[in-house]
């Protein structure tokens, strides 16, 4: 984009002129109060009338020149400015006397660049949301297809092929649902859906009551479950979502454990106003590099498994927005065989 300074220069070249000729008419005037006679410019001795016209054209040249001044810095001010919009990432280079103007412009080049940069992984996470979508929503629709289809096409299958067939069925739309409802509450934490009223919580009575609830879960892989949970911690937040959480690390922890292995459950207070929720399994070693990863959505760290038991790779993405949105942290940590992941909360005060 070229810009156009000609009416500016044109502007600035009429001011000049006319800043000349009010000066010629003042000092004309003081000179004529100064003799207390009318004094005309062109009656005046030509010694007079020689300097006035000097002094007219200097008021003239300085008012141009200074207008000239002003159009190449504003010309460079310009040229600064279109590098910013252009986002072709070239240093911002202004005279030293105009350093504020270039950290100014510098610090739009840097928001420009991270606005642009966060549209372009969100335009990329989009598609990839649709992507994983369409994948893990095809593979258990096309089951309860292929099975509702098999029962169609032979009505005169035994009871028992048919109550397998329709199980399966079941099993799959069930997996649906599941996956379903993952992908909505992912999307409205991310797009910061309604929030539940806030309200004091017994993490040590939830802890304990979602540990029972998962008992068959256990029993299911010979599990053995260890508890360390300190009475009577108390939290603020929305019953519901911390229960989300808890539950999603604590499926994570069954989905990955060794037959026989170990789950442990430790709450305690951390100190600084924090308590800090520790959920540790023994099985699948989990890689150092790839323990930042496990928070990404779609993640899943065995590729191999399927999609019933891993998931969507979207459970611990939605503990991390949970848990962030209230006011804490969450994080992996890896010690041999044993993964552990470590919740930390603010504990309300009052709370032992």
């Amino acid at each position: 984009m070229r810009w156009n300074y000609r009416p500016l220069v044109w502007k600035i070249l009429l001011a000049s002129a006319c800043a000349a000729l009010a000066v010629g008419v003042v000092i004309t005037c003081l000179l004529g109060l100064a003799s207390g006679a009318e004094v005309l410019l062109w009656y005046m001795e030509p010694g007079y009338r020689a300097v006035i016209l000097c002094l007219m054209v200097l008021v003239f040249a300085v008012c141009f020149l200074g207008g000239c001044l002003f159009v190449a810095r504003l010309k460079r001010i310009a040229g600064a400015v279109h590098g910013v919009l252009e986002e072709n990432g070239d240093a911002v280079v202004l005279p030293e006397d105009m350093e504020q103007v270039a950290q100014a412009l510098t610090q739009i080049q840097h928001t420009l660049s991270r606005r642009a940069a966060e549209s372009s992984e969100n335009e990329r996470r989009k598609n990839e949301l649709i992507a994983f979508l369409a994948h893990d929503l095809k593979t258990p629709l096309t089951s309860v297809m292929g099975y509702l289809s098999l029962l169609q096409e032979n009505p005169n299958l035994d009871v028992e092929q048919r109550e397998k067939y329709i199980g399966i069925a079941l099993e799959k739309t069930m997996r649906l649902e599941e996956l379903l409802g993952e992908f909505f509450d992912i999307s409205r934490l991310h797009l910061g859906g309604e929030n539940g009223e806030m309200q004091p919580i017994g993490l040590s009575i939830l802890l304990a009551q979602l540990a029972d609830e998962f008992y068959p879960l256990f029993a299911e892989k010979a599990l053995e479950y260890r508890a360390e949970i300190t009475p009577q911690l108390q939290v603020m937040g929305e019953p519901d979502k911390l229960a989300r959480v808890f539950d999603n690390v604590l499926r994570n922890a069954v989905s990955y454990s060794s037959p026989g292995g170990i789950v442990l459950i430790r709450a305690e207070r951390a100190g600084d106003g924090q308590v800090e929720i520790t959920v540790r399994n023994q099985g699948l070693e989990i890689p150092e590099g790839e323990l930042a990863n496990i928070f990404m959505r779609f993640y899943r760290l065995d590729t191999a498994r399927s999609t019933r038991t891993g998931g969507a790779g979207l459970g611990l993405a939605i503990a991390k927005e949970i848990v962030e949105a209230h006011g804490g942290t969450i994080r992996a940590e890896r010690n041999g065989a044993f993964t552990s992941f470590v919740i930390t909360l603010p504990l309300l005060v009052g709370g032992t």
